[in-house]
């Protein structure tokens, strides 16, 4: 097990810094690339591990993908240009390529195996599973195919009406791509509103979505055609340094081209409703994704209600936001975020746990948690458990800590921000 000694700086942080691309966007770029028909021009892809590995497993699907500059050109062929992988599809770490891939390999028809690291090995499946097993598709895995290693054999799909029993983001993308290839109409009712990355992707590429309050409206058999597609910032990575810029004394930083997809920014709502000082300029560029630059500086903070219809715009950001409400006047309750517990790790108790370590006053419940600020925090060793957002969230801790704090499992980070240490150290050598 590897570790990283973090410096007990004692430092502001100040400068701007470009945070790397969007992990959700990047991935869906790849994907609709590769089912469209032409060449796709993706710019600022993010060239984290999880969104390798839904390169890798395109390529084992035949479809011509290069790496040039910062970015990637596509060579797309249609879905009926996928072709069946003499190799068994690797998702790594992402439970993204996994549910996605799922939804197009549905309908393809041909044979294919898809297995995942130890965390994806631990991930339900099964609410991807059986809304594409009802659309058709023939699939098996460990325990009905709850589990990876999974198998699909794809094939003719019958549209559906689905009523998702959580709000995904992941799930409802995968009903959607799989009724892209359906007969018919597919028909999907979110229980609340996820972000909407995929129905704009497809729109970008030329495809037709109705979306109407909660409900979602796919035709299938629809030819999507290549697309340019910039990639903005990813607000779940900027949300790390926005808290650091709340918290740590004296602290004044700029983000730059940072996503502001409206289905993403509840970090943002919550930041101002806890008292922070921060300013958004959004571009006026007519892009598919909204984007704009972020100025954030030290704040007096004070705890806050976080839950219903929040908790899906900002399900990744919880593990900082509970340091953040470490570090405010009065309590925090974060309630609604069962998700959490089938995230990387099971990220209410992770993140309980770790903070505790620190010195924060935190305890778990049932479906979130209670956060008593303003607790002051003390070094430590502590774990990523694998997980990039623990493992960045316990970074920006020990800008906080009076004592040495030691990471264990800092390289989990790769996964969605390569680069990270190298920008927290540039904000703090100003």
């Amino acid at each position: 097990m590897t570790s990283l000694k973090l410096k007990n700086y004692k430092h502001k942080l100040t400068g701007e810094i470009t945070v790397p691309g969007d992990k959700s966007i990047s991935h869906r770029s790849v994907m609709f690339g590769s089912v469209a028909h032409g060449e796709t021009i993706v710019s600022n892809f993010l060239p984290g591990d999880d969104c390798l590995s839904t390169i890798s497993c395109f390529r084992k699907l035949g479809v011509s993908i290069h790496e040039e500059n910062d970015g990637l050109r596509i060579i797309g062929k249609g879905f009926e240009g996928l072709t069946e992988p003499n190799e068994i599809l690797d998702v790594g770490n992402s439970g993204t390529t996994i549910r996605l891939l799922m939804g197009i390999l549905a309908g393809r028809p041909f044979f294919s195996s898809i297995i995942g690291d130890h965390s994806i090995g631990k991930r339900p499946m099964t609410r991807v599973t059986e809304p594409l097993s009802s659309m058709g598709a023939r699939i098996d895995g460990r325990k009905n195919a709850m589990y990876t290693p999974i198998s699909i054999r794809g094939g003719k799909l019958n549209a559906i009406e689905y009523q998702l029993p959580v709000a995904s983001a992941q799930v409802k993308s995968a009903i959607i791509l799989a009724g892209l290839q359906a007969e018919g109409e597919t028909v999907i009712l979110q229980p609340a509103q996820t972000r909407d990355h995929t129905e704009r992707m497809i729109r970008q590429f030329g495809g037709e979505i109705v979306t109407e309050d909660r409900f979602i409206k796919v035709k299938g058999g629809q030819k999507l055609k290549a697309a340019t597609i910039h990639v903005p910032g990813d607000i779940s990575s900027a949300a790390f340094f926005l808290a650091a810029g709340a918290t740590v004394p004296e602290s004044s930083i700029v983000l730059k081209n940072v996503g502001l997809n409206p289905t993403r920014t509840g970090m943002i709502e919550v930041m101002k409703q806890m008292g922070a000082e921060l300013e958004i300029r959004e571009y006026e560029n007519g892009s598919f994704e909204p984007a704009g630059d972020i100025y954030i500086k030290s704040s007096v903070l004070k705890g806050t209600i976080i839950e219903g219809d929040m908790i899906p715009a900002l399900i990744d950001e919880i593990p900082i936001i509970a340091l953040m409400a470490a570090q405010a006047d009065g309590p925090t309750v974060i309630r609604n975020a069962e998700e959490l517990k089938v995230k990387e790790t099971n990220r209410i108790d992770t993140v309980v746990h770790e903070l505790q370590k620190l010195g924060a006053a935190i305890e778990a419940t049932d479906d979130g948690m209670i956060i008593h600020g303003k607790s002051k925090l003390r070094g430590g060793t502590v774990s990523s458990h694998g997980d990039h957002r623990i493992g960045m969230m316990l970074a920006i801790a020990s800008l906080l800590c009076e004592g040495e704090v030691i990471l264990e499992q800092p390289e989990a980070i790769s996964v969605s921000y390569p680069n990270f240490f190298t920008h927290l150290n540039q904000l703090l050598s100003q």
